[in-house]
């Protein structure tokens, strides 16, 4: 099992004044500690589970790149851009760009989109979610075409929502064939069979469905002629190990229960991260014994 780290609560200590130099400490720490990639929620409003529209938080890309410029070898994504937010054009030269700045580290995060008080609130249209799964597929079309051979795809792509008359892309990404695509959401019918058709990683909610869901999207792969073994199975989820390590073996026990459901990569939010000792709590302690599930 492989570890990553999600930032989704900026309050840190010593506010926006500390933020760069807070955020190179924990992107560096965290590629010291052996964490696989991070990941940076992408919103413009702080969630209302996470303190609401009054609290921190910086956009996502920005971060993403600055994080690349103080690491070397950690992987990069989004946790995840809503389809609603950007121009699938402008989504994917932003992760090209950052694939390309990092060394071909940056991967695609992105899934239909929620939190329509943050869009309204900021003038962003907010289409009805089947609109929105229709929009998805869209945008992933578009960036699997701009991606594709040395300059994307010359030739016009024309779709219920997007229409470009000429999907070009340069420079292109490192990574090739493209930066990995991770389609977050668990919905049997449509998410799911997204994630069959053209994702190289899901994302889950943990719990007991995930034996469930992992069955349906193993029938999606059936259906679209996919080796199910090629999707990567990933779920957010806490770590939490305590002031002092306390609950790092609780946490290797929460990590083995999702490691036998079926998981390999849980990308965690850790509490108090800026702190920085969580983050060496868990290099030392949980990252070298779920290596081994």
């Amino acid at each position: 099992m492989k570890l990553g780290i999600q930032l989704n609560s900026f309050d840190w200590t010593g506010g926006p004044k500390r933020f760069g130099a807070t955020l190179a400490e924990i992107a560096r720490t965290a590629e010291e500690a052996g964490f696989d990639r991070i990941g940076v929620a992408d919103h413009l409003w702080q969630h209302p589970i996470m303190g609401g529209p009054l609290a921190n938080e910086p956009e996502c890309y920005t971060m993403l790149s600055f994080i690349a410029a103080n690491t070397r070898a950690i992987r990069l994504t989004a946790m995840v851009s809503g389809v609603h937010f950007r121009h699938p054009s402008v989504l994917v030269k932003a992760v090209t760009t950052l694939d390309v700045l990092s060394g071909g580290r940056a991967a695609l995060g992105i899934g239909s989109g929620h939190y329509e008080e943050e869009a309204r609130g900021l003038g962003i249209p907010f289409p009805p979610q089947r609109e929105r799964f229709e929009m998805l597929e869209e945008v992933i079309r578009i960036a699997l075409r701009m991606w594709s051979g040395e300059r994307g795809d010359e030739h016009p792509f024309e779709g219920k929502h997007y229409r470009l008359a000429r999907p070009l892309n340069l420079p292109q990404s490192i990574a090739r064939p493209h930066p990995p695509i991770m389609i977050a959401g668990d919905g049997e019918r449509k998410t799911l069979r997204l994630v069959a058709r053209y994702a190289d990683a899901c994302s889950l909610r943990p719990g007991s469905e995930i034996p469930k869901k992992l069955d349906v999207l193993r029938g999606h792969c059936e259906a679209e002629g996919r080796e199910y073994e090629d999707i990567e199975k990933t779920c957010a989820f806490a770590f939490e190990v305590g002031e002092r390590g306390e609950r790092a073996g609780e946490l290797i026990g929460q990590l083995r229960w999702l490691s036998g459901m079926g998981i390999e990569t849980v990308i965690g939010a850790v509490p108090n991260v800026e702190r920085i000792t969580p983050l060496e709590i868990i290099g030392r302690e949980v990252i070298p014994a779920v290596a081994e599930f």
